[in-house]
């Protein structure tokens, strides 16, 4: 069982400062926790209610160190941060970002807020086979437990950056995609060339000072009514579109 102490430290991870301060963060659910277990990622503490740890105790082989800890149902849903808490949450820490290639595909994220979007979109990262998503330091924490659940494991295959993405503009040799209300036909256009494809705030778009550094500006040209496409919606066609058809052409 947890001691109080343990307790109140893994429902203060629901806070930025703190999974920053600490370098961890909580995944739920059997499969989201599921996907952690399987990985080589180091995990701190296992909470399960005692009939998931009876069955699942073959998941905790690779993680030796980690602390099991048998909890009530009403346990596990104090901790939760989900509305339906589901068996089991890890408390794994966070993985080191790696050098980005100056080669690929990558998403790049200007001030996406909302944690759904962002989660979203780092599963379409990972669908896509784009190995890396680049977020502005004022994008949501790509570890909220919303982010986490959202993202499906795909923390555990894409790499994740938090960088003052103007600098990396600055150095970036890559073609720059950026998807914005009036640009260049998506689905006519000639974009072969990998490069970085940039998703702007929900509300306001990218921003004037990274549109600068765009190559191309691209529009999903609307043929309905609907007045927008949300940011993981918008990345997901993009990613079709440009990503599908380049590896397309490929086979």
């Amino acid at each position: 069982m947890l001691t109080k102490a343990q307790f109140k430290f893994i429902k203060s991870l629901a806070q930025t400062k703190v999974r920053k301060a600490e370098g961890l963060f909580v995944a739920e659910g059997v499969k989201v926790a599921g996907e952690w277990l399987n990985s080589k990622n180091r995990i701190r503490y296992i909470v399960g209610t005692e009939d998931y740890i009876a069955n699942n105790k073959h998941l905790f082989t690779k993680h030796g160190k980690a602390e099991v800890h048998v909890v009530k149902e009403s346990e596990l849903e104090q901790l939760s941060t989900l509305t339906a808490p589901n068996q089991v949450l890890v408390v794994v820490e966070k993985p080191a970002s790696a050098p980005i290639p100056p080669t690929g595909w990558k998403l790049l994220l200007d001030e996406v807020k909302d944690p759904g979007n962002m989660g979203s979109i780092i599963r379409i990262a990972d669908w896509f086979g784009i190995t890396d998503v680049i977020c502005s330091t004022n994008s949501a924490d790509y570890f909220q437990p919303k982010v986490v659940q959202a993202a499906m494991g795909g923390h555990l295959r894409v790499n994740l950056t938090e960088c003052d993405i103007i600098q990396f503009l600055e150095h970036n040799t890559q073609p720059v995609y950026a998807a914005v209300l009036e640009g260049d036909n998506l689905f006519t256009g000639d974009f072969q060339s990998p490069g970085i494809i940039v998703i702007g705030n929900e509300s306001q778009g990218i921003s004037q000072a990274v549109q600068l550094f765009a190559t191309h500006k691209i529009t999903i040209p609307r043929i309905g009514g609907a007045e927008s496409l949300n940011a993981a919606v918008s990345a997901g066609i993009i990613c079709a579109t440009l990503v599908g058809a380049a590896e397309a052409k490929k086979r």
